[in-house]
């Protein structure tokens, strides 16, 4: 575990073994990059993050165990997985795969489609029955409309949402004092979990001689727009 002395909203934070390794892979893929970057907010941020950049087989089949690894770390009660389409449906797949050969955790899941299927098996969900609790698999939560949705649906086949797994969490408040992560955890009343988070992005920054420069502009920004912890 790295520890570090760097203070974000008065508290001190450590990066988990887990969290470090999959901070690396990011950077090495792309995924996370660090400059000047223009939100659909509006807001410039000094950094940004795109899964869709974990584009071949073994970055996906390696991002898939980062989700695993973070859902069993957290101790989430599950009995199935489901993705939102469209990001949702390789993160799903991955995370069901990597459950089963690395955690000895071999769960059904399902995803939906965007339009209705009007022949043959019909429906909007692909894959197992939705039954039982039901884990939502993500990239970010940033409006919270595809978890949303992806609630709906649930309810609607008489499970029930079971919690959010997602790989960032920007910790960033959105028209109010609240993220759009803990707007999902009030509004729903279930469990977010991410991979790693601001709180964990910046002190392994500041634990990184090459990427240091970087730490002054994030915690700026983390300061100026990241939901308060008393607001959780």
């Amino acid at each position: 575990m790295l520890k570090c002395g760097f203070s974000l909203y008065g508290n001190v934070f450590e990066v988990k073994d887990h969290q470090k390794e999959f901070i690396d892979f990011a950077i090495e893929t792309g995924a996370i990059r660090f400059g000047e970057f223009v939100l659909k907010s509006g807001r410039v941020s000094p950094y940004f993050f795109n899964a869709g950049l974990f584009d071949t087989g073994s970055r996906l089949s390696r991002l898939g165990q980062f989700y695993a690894h973070a859902i069993v770390d957290a101790k989430l009660e599950f009995d199935m997985l489901f993705g939102p389409a469209y990001k949702g449906i390789p993160l799903v797949s991955t995370t069901a795969i990597a459950l089963a050969d690395h955690e000895n955790r071999d769960v059904p899941f399902a995803f939906n489609r965007k339009e209705a299927k009007d022949h043959a098996e019909g429906g909007v969900v692909v894959g197992h029955p939705l039954q039982g609790r039901v884990l939502i698999v993500d990239d970010v939560i940033s409006a919270g409309i595809s978890v949303n949705e992806a609630v709906d649906i649930i309810n609607s086949a008489g499970a029930e949402p079971a919690g959010v797994a997602i790989a960032l969490d920007r910790q960033e408040r959105g028209g109010n004092s609240l993220s759009a992560v803990q707007e999902v955890m009030h509004r729903h009343q279930i469990p977010v979990t991410s991979i790693i988070g601001l709180d964990t992005l910046i002190p392994y920054l500041a634990g990184n001689e090459a990427l240091r420069k970087h730490v002054d502009a994030i915690a700026a920004y983390g300061n100026a727009w990241g939901a308060r912890p008393e607001a959780q």
